[in-house]
């Protein structure tokens, strides 16, 4: 069974526009480097039901499907922060602290403080607070944070798992790298990946539709796509008409898709392969 990457960002500050989310496009990247594909992206802001709705979700895919969802954001420990807890209360389990996660804690808090030539005060308020962002879901693990050490988690859920990072890019990105590297490196460039595509000149989606159906018939391991545009500075009304899937399969049923182009008699533009 092949499994699906899922991805959800977390935070008022994207859904208000305060912050432009960064996540999704370096996610994309990250997966494609190693031949894989994002499935699908959820956001959400910090509201505690919609996140745990949210997180739900993403576990019951990863039980049923084996899906490898990343969750970004809301896993500090101020009052806006809340994915941890969400994270526990869809699994129906108790928050605890982590004892690797207070060890890596505590190292930081040493670490700045030394940092700040002070004392290490590990029984200080603010720093016995501090320690509430390794208090995970009973049963997590932990993802380093190569960043500062504060470790975000994850939990397994069938073949696949839910993996919960920080919200900063600079934290979350190579968060997110280990865990495609050791945790899912054996599907790293599992099956090559290819498009083909041409631009169909001032045609309309509803005439080409039927076209589209009788090549994914007759070719099953691919997927057909279509992107319009009504005004493009170059082609003007255009459609980007094209099949994605294997490579063997796409040039299979690339030369089928011009063939049927033909019939219609439209102009064609600029073929593409990606």
């Amino acid at each position: 069974m092949a499994q699906n990457f899922g991805l959800i960002i977390v935070g008022d500050e994207i859904l208000s526009g305060k912050r432009a989310d960064k996540h999704l496009a370096k996610t994309i990247e990250l997966l494609g480097a190693r031949g894989l594909q994002l499935s699908y992206a959820d956001y959400v802001g910090d509201d505690p039901e919609r996140i745990t709705a949210t997180v739900a979700r993403a576990f019951a895919s990863a039980r049923e499907h084996g899906d490898v969802v990343f969750s970004c954001g809301g896993i500090g420990a101020t009052p806006d922060d809340h994915t941890r807890q969400c994270a526990a209360r869809a699994l129906g389990v108790e928050l605890a602290l982590h004892p690797e996660a207070k060890v890596l804690i505590h190292d930081r808090m040493h670490d700045v403080a030394r940092e700040q030539g002070l004392p290490y005060e590990p029984d200080r308020e603010d720093n016995i607070h501090r320690l509430n962002m390794g208090t995970f879901p009973v049963g997590a693990s932990i993802i380093p944070n190569p960043y500062n050490k504060i470790p975000g988690f994850f939990c397994a859920a069938g073949a696949g798992g839910v993996y919960f990072v920080p919200g900063f890019p600079v934290m979350a990105w190579p968060m997110i790298e280990w865990v495609l590297d050791t945790h899912y490196g054996h599907l790293h460039q599992q099956s090559a990946y290819s498009e083909k595509s041409v631009i169909v000149m001032g045609s309309m989606e509803a005439m080409l539709t039927p076209l589209m159906i009788e090549i994914e018939a007759r070719h099953p391991g691919i997927k057909v796509f279509s992107l319009p545009s009504v005004d493009h500075p170059q082609y003007g009304r255009h459609i980007e008409l094209g099949v994605k899937g294997a490579p063997a399969e796409v040039n299979a049923a690339y030369p089928a898709l011009l063939a049927g182009l033909h019939v219609f008699n439209v102009k064609l533009g600029p073929e593409l392969v990606r």
